[in-house]
């Protein structure tokens, strides 16, 4: 079986790349869809499930005075992107608030694939999304996160660009119908205004100026592999010589990378992301959709070490690519926002890019040709290290920023001749440090992937896949603890259906798990652990631990 019946036989997220240029709030469903009588799931999906909803933790709401904007409603049918206007609340302080969060309540119902979203406000880019796939009877979801660090662009009136790609006919009925509210927190009493970047600059295009007085600059970059094409499924493509319908020179390593006027300051491994259309199996979806989908985090890189260079009040190019995609080759969307503070004290800040070291990139795939009746096998590993440094003199003295980044990728992919079976192991790891004056933070993060695609007897597609993301964080300052976190996010599904028949004859069942767990200071309480279970799209536990 060729790819396009596995990897692809639903369809795969729509993205038009031409036009597309956070932590996951919950999904709220607004009620379960009822169980039969004595609380027993179902024997097979029915033509209704419960509405989507994510495990992770709500977005922290200070208990002050708040004001609720409006920012976009729509109905999204084509390509035809959402614009209107937006001005800040007059009620809640001008333009120091103590949180803003920003609320997605989105319906659909009938047929419909999944699709990819972006919000923008002046040209920043606060919102990635994707969309679950409808059941025939319809479905609502809500998607939140916190988007206070954009309080310079959300200061200002500013035009808003909003655009789910779709595609409405008589197959493909689902009209998504979304409203964006973003919520304000005033900043009073004990509750003091957050501590946000002092400008936001959209990267629109490649040459980019930046304030003379800028003392700490992050890059934060939307890196999604999509569009329909096999750089959704980056981490299943292999080299030419293999015999696999989905390929790319260099094999499926990928990095993202950053560069400032053609050096590199940046590097980063992406973050896997399964839409909720993915490995050829919406039943995994349904109810709980992958790691991260509803709210595609960016990419974050300190690029302090470069402020001096970009200080100098000239035009400087800030460049993302994402190395491994074959030359010429779509399916990579990078959004980029810039992120400065500023030192007030000084009308320029000056300094000097004192260290850039890299270890040569590696990257190999060894492929082993398949028995008579056996598999065939792809074994892949790839890794890079980088350290950039780099001082300011500031207003409050002289102060060094060291980046020390090391990213690596292994994995084994599995097929049969014809694809009638796919299987991958995966493990990404991303590892920084950096270092300002006294104070260091190190984040290790892991992300794993483990499943399998067969298509048995009768047509019957079976896919088994378990997730991870994973991330401990520790700021030391003096070589001594003072802040960490730890956040486990897991995700398992086991879904069977028969494949290339009507909706209605699929005979479809699956049992989905995911389960969110995050400790120390980020966490509500110091703790959170919430696991949904769900059987034919019937939620059966919903569980708490903290």
């Amino acid at each position: 079986m060729r790819r396009h019946r596995i990897m692809g036989l639903l369809g795969a997220l729509t993205l038009a790349a031409a036009t597309l240029a956070g932590t996951a709030g919950p999904a709220n469903a607004a009620a379960p869809v009822p169980a039969p009588a004595g609380g027993t799931p179902p024997a097979e999906f029915g033509t209704d499930w419960h509405d989507p909803l994510t495990a992770g933790p709500p977005v922290a709401r200070p208990g002050t005075r708040s004001c609720e904007v409006t920012l976009a409603e729509a109905q999204f049918r084509d390509f035809t992107p959402y614009r209107g206007n937006y001005a800040p609340p007059q009620g809640c302080g001008a333009d120091h608030w103590a949180a803003v969060v920003l609320r997605l309540d989105g319906k659909v119902k009938g047929r419909q694939y999944d699709r990819l979203g972006h919000l923008s406000l002046g040209g920043v880019e606060i919102l990635r999304t994707s969309t679950p796939q409808p059941s025939p009877d319809g479905i609502t979801w809500s998607v939140e996160k916190d988007v206070t660090r954009y309080r310079d662009t959300l200061a200002r009136p500013q035009p808003v660009e909003m655009l789910i790609g779709n595609v409405v006919n008589d197959t493909y009925t689902g009209v998504i119908d979304v409203k964006v509210t973003l919520t304000f927190y005033a900043a009073e009493g004990r509750t003091g205004p957050a501590e946000t970047p002092d400008r936001v600059l959209p990267l629109t295009t490649q040459a980019v100026t930046t304030p003379r007085n800028s003392e700490r600059l992050v890059a934060e970059v939307y890196a999604t592999g999509s569009g329909g094409g096999c750089e959704e499924y980056w981490y299943m493509t292999t080299p030419d010589a293999a015999p696999y319908s989905c390929k790319a020179a260099d094999g499926p390593y990928r990095e993202v990378r950053v560069s400032v006027d053609g050096q590199l300051a940046g590097i980063a491994a992406p973050f896997p992301t399964v839409w909720t259309g993915g490995w050829s199996n919406p039943f995994l979806w349904y109810v709980t959709p992958g790691l991260r989908a509803f709210d595609v985090q960016p990419i974050r890189y300190d690029l302090t070490p470069y402020a001096a260079l970009l200080n100098d009040g000239r035009p400087h190019r800030i460049e993302v690519s994402v190395a491994g995609v074959p030359a010429g080759q779509s399916g990579w969307s990078t959004p980029t926002n810039l992120l400065l503070w500023q030192d007030e004290a000084r009308e320029v800040v000056t300094g000097a890019l004192t260290r850039n070291e890299q270890s040569d990139p590696a990257n190999s795939s060894r492929w082993t040709p398949a028995a008579p009746g056996g598999e065939h096998r792809l074994d892949t590993e790839g890794g890079h290290r980088l350290t950039v440094a780099g001082h300011l003199d500031t207003s409050h003295g002289r102060v060094t920023t060291t980046v020390t980044r090391a990213v690596r990728g292994t994995s084994v992919h599995r097929w049969t001749d014809g694809e009638n079976r796919d299987a991958l192991t995966a493990t990404w790891t991303d590892e920084e440090t950096v270092t300002r004056g006294a104070t260091s933070t190190r984040t290790h993060r892991t992300y794993t992937m483990d499943g399998e695609t067969t298509l048995g007897a009768g047509d019957r597609l079976r896919t088994v896949l378990s997730l991870g993301d994973r991330a401990d964080t520790a700021t030391l300052r003096g070589g001594r603890k003072t802040d960490i976190s730890r956040l486990d996010d897991r995700y398992t599904g086991d879904a069977t259906y028969t494949a290339n028949v009507p909706r209605d004859q699929r005979h479809a069942v699956a049992t989905t798990s995911a389960r969110s767990r995050l400790y120390g200071s980020q966490a509500p309480g110091g703790c959170y652990d919430r696991t949904v279970t769900t059987v034919q799209g019937i939620l059966t536990a919903d569980r708490r631990r903290c």
